[in-house]
């Protein structure tokens, strides 16, 4: 019985080590042109230790008034922008951000009077940024006093109308039963509210504190379910600590609000600014075509990187409860820059862009030989079933395809000696990694930019638990890059 099974299973070993050794040969092969690309920019790579992960993510931004009410963990901090703009040189404006998410960019310009132009897609994402715009602007004694008079009232406590919460199916049974009735109660007591200025920012507040009173935790590609929603059926068990009662934690979040815009010496307090804020709200591939060239005297921003993250997934509460039903979603899905699985090909692109431009994207991303190699040791990893997921070759070609554009279009807007920042991480698929900060920086050359340095965080960042475990613990790159139009 021994020998037969060795000899059943013999001829599987043998196609299981010839696929481990053409694998082999394409990562060697792999390395080799990344070398060439490395040396390239040797010169250009310059480990910062002035950066640290706290400033290039959102930690630093829990002790910021304004920044710390709503959450979006995806985001760079306030100190890390405020750093840039001293370290560019940036004095004037209008500054660009592309992907605009909670506002960061937007609001420290303002803080540094520069006039800045955001574009965003998600939603909910416009909305932190337009509440706090609002708030910028209010008559703040009366907001504060409006907002500490409807926590003091806790009208959510008592009986009465309730306002549905428009469930997703991925968010449905998100809450606690007495948490769901309490929201809707909360919801519903809003529209009692005659100001509609007040009435938003009361939203608002339930809107930051979704997750802290729900069964779910964003967890970069989904919703992850606490155990205790008897959602997690046949999967680990996780358990997300400490899930808030509605009361605690909104009228927290009413008092925090409150707090930071009235200021007075306080240690959270909202900075002031006199630069304007403008919020584009829609995909920037179809929006920087529309804007006029060489009318920006900066950029700042941080796209979605090639890590498979799905914002659609991860603030599905968020969405839902401003509206985004199921068919909205799947949209927003497929309008964003691509970075999930899901991605489709965006084949209306060369319709939305100046020809000559696009074309001369087109040419700059297929030139790129680093990438094409690993697009097709990618597509290799397809064919013989060794990758995780069949959508990943599709996804890491079609963000560099869009990325590029998005460069090329930076280059049009900009004005000439205008800096480009941008925040991004390199990855790894099927033991290969990507530098994306080097191949972005070569094209970036082809868009007209001059790359001034990439700034290289003094710590990187590990690997997944099935990459190391196949292929070995590396550390990946995290970077900030300085490029100039020319």
């Amino acid at each position: 019985m021994i020998t037969a099974t060795k000899t059943e299973t013999a001829p599987n070993d043998a196609a299981a080590e010839a696929v481990r050794a053409e694998e082999d040969k394409w990562l060697t092969e792999i390395a080799k042109v990344s070398a060439v690309l490395t040396r390239r920019f040797a010169g250009k790579l310059e480990k910062n230790y002035d950066l640290d992960r706290t400033l290039v993510s959102f930690q630093a931004n829990k002790s910021e008034g304004g920044h710390r009410w709503c959450k979006y963990k995806e985001g760079f901090s306030a100190a890390l922008i405020r750093y840039v703009i001293e370290k560019a040189g940036i004095s004037a404006g209008p500054i660009l951000d592309p992907f605009a998410g909670s506002g960061t960019t937007l609001f420290v310009a303002s803080e540094h009077d520069l006039d800045a132009v955001g574009i965003e897609l998600l939603p909910s994402s416009a909305e932190i940024i337009e509440v706090r715009h609002l708030l910028t602007h209010c008559d703040v004694p009366q907001m504060a006093k409006g907002i500490r008079r409807f926590a003091a009232k806790r009208g959510w406590e008592q009986d009465g109308e309730v306002e549905k919460f428009q469930h997703l199916r991925i968010t449905d049974g998100a809450f606690p039963v007495e948490t769901a009735k309490q929201l809707g109660r909360y919801l519903a007591d809003t529209y009692k509210v005659k100001d509609t200025d007040l009435r938003r920012v009361l939203r608002f507040a339930a809107f930051c504190v979704l997750e802290k009173i729900s069964y779910t935790r964003k967890d970069g590609q989904y919703l992850r379910w606490d155990h205790r929603s008897g959602r997690c059926l046949g999967k680990k068990v996780f358990d997300k600590g400490r899930i808030w009662e509605f009361t605690e934690a909104v009228t927290g979040k009413l008092a925090e609000i409150a707090q930071d815009i009235s200021g007075g010496g306080e240690l959270f307090a909202c900075p002031a600014g006199k630069g304007k804020i403008t919020l584009k709200v829609g995909s920037c591939l179809d929006i920087m075509p529309t804007l006029d060239a060489h009318s920006f005297a900066g950029l700042i921003t941080s796209p979605p990187y090639c890590n498979r993250y799905d914002y659609t997934r991860t603030y599905a509460l968020e969405l839902a409860m401003f509206g985004t039903g199921e068919d909205a979603l799947k949209a927003l899905r497929q309008e964003m820059l691509s970075c999930t699985v899901e991605n489709r090909e965006k084949e209306s692109l060369p319709q939305k862009s100046n020809t000559h431009l696009f074309e001369k994207a087109k040419t700059a991303f297929e030139s790129q030989e680093l990438l094409t190699l690993i697009l097709k040791y990618l597509d290799w990893c397809r064919e013989s079933g060794t990758i995780n997921n069949n959508g990943i070759p599709r996804m890491v070609l079609n963000y560099f395809r869009e990325l590029t554009l998005v460069i090329f279009e930076c280059a049009r807007v900009l004005k000439r000696g205008a800096p480009m920042i941008m925040v991004n991480d390199n990855v790894r698929y099927q033991g290969a990694i990507i530098p994306v900060d080097l191949i972005l920086s070569d094209i970036a050359q082809s868009a007209g930019f001059d790359v001034e340095a990439i700034w290289v965080l003094p710590v990187g960042k590990g690997n997944s638990s099935q990459q190391m475990g196949k292929h070995g613990r590396e550390e990946i790159r995290k970077c900030v890059y300085v490029w100039r139009a020319k």
